[in-house]
């Protein structure tokens, strides 16, 4: 398996291209829908990277632009390698929007985490714990695939061209006993092995900083090989999440996460702490009176 093949960077490529050579050429949307007999909303998910195009539909959006033929043939063949088909294809049904196939296109991830540990980062017993009470609706076999494809992209940290993962984590993160003592006490260990990874930057932001830049939620922020594809930010929510490409968005996140890497503990004084919290969890000084989560 082939986590960093991606047809979804290469969709999301050949949107912003059509995007640009349409409004090279002046044409509206309303003007390629009539020419390739479909509706405006369709023309938009395209440039957008929402909806794939076929080979055809890019050809003749290209020959309405007056696109040279050597660069119409290139985006044609963009247009096909973006219809295959990414490893995690057959558990689209248990996925929602294009996260999976951007982070297997990515060169890194920044990301902040709130209340729980990233999916990178995830032992299986701690997904199991956290997938199952997420998703109460779910069947055994939904939530099994969705373990499946969370363990399935942790190979990109350690296989021959590693992306890099810089993450930071609100103690909060760490005190709550997802899945019972044992399961939680595994997932600290899981990240202290983790921290050992030359590509793996972990901070732990303590309760001790107060308040900070990143209290109104989670995110993360892709970057890419390319310089062609800018750097998408993540947020993700209950609905599958929302992805943020505008300039003045990627710069407010760039800062907001650069203040927090500033405020968190250094990578081997977190590790320290993760390995205090092993000896000494908080939440066994907490009174308990229902059923772990």
């Amino acid at each position: 398996m082939n986590v960093r093949r991606s047809p979804t960077i290469r969709r999301r490529r050949l949107g912003a291209e059509l995007r640009r050579y349409r409004e090279a050429a002046g044409v509206t949307i309303e003007v390629v829908a009539e020419g390739l007999g479909c509706s405006p909303s369709k023309v938009s998910r395209i440039e957008t990277g929402h909806n794939s195009a076929t080979p055809r539909d890019v050809a003749d959006m290209l020959t309405i632009y007056r696109v040279a033929t050597h660069e119409a043939e290139e985006l044609v063949q963009i247009a096909r390698e973006a219809r295959q088909k990414g490893w995690w294809h057959p558990y689209s049904a248990v996925l929602v929007g294009a996260y999976v196939g951007l982070e297997a296109a990515a060169r890194g991830v920044r990301a902040y985490e709130q209340l729980v540990i990233p999916g990178l980062l995830q032992s299986e017993e701690y997904a199991l714990a956290l997938i199952r009470n997420a998703r109460t609706s779910d069947t055994p076999k939904d939530i099994d695939r969705r373990v499946h494809v969370r363990l399935a992209r942790q190979s990109l940290l350690t296989q021959e061209d590693p992306i890099y993962l810089w993450a930071v984590l609100d103690e909060a993160a760490l005190s709550r006993p997802v899945g019972g003592e044992e399961v939680m006490l595994e997932q600290l260990r899981h990240l202290i092995e983790a921290q050992e990874l030359p590509n793996v930057t972990l901070q732990v932001l303590p309760f001790a900083a107060g308040s900070h830049a990143g209290m109104e939620g989670a995110f993360a922020i892709l970057d890419f090989p390319d310089q062609v594809d800018p750097d998408v930010v993540y947020v993700e929510n209950a609905t599958g999440g929302l992805f943020l490409e505008k300039e003045e968005e990627l710069r407010k996140y760039h800062s907001i996460f650069d203040d927090l890497r500033a405020l968190a503990l250094g990578p081997d004084e977190s590790t320290k702490l993760i390995e205090s919290l092993v000896e000494e969890p908080l939440w066994r000084s907490r009174p308990r009176d229902s059923g772990s989560t």
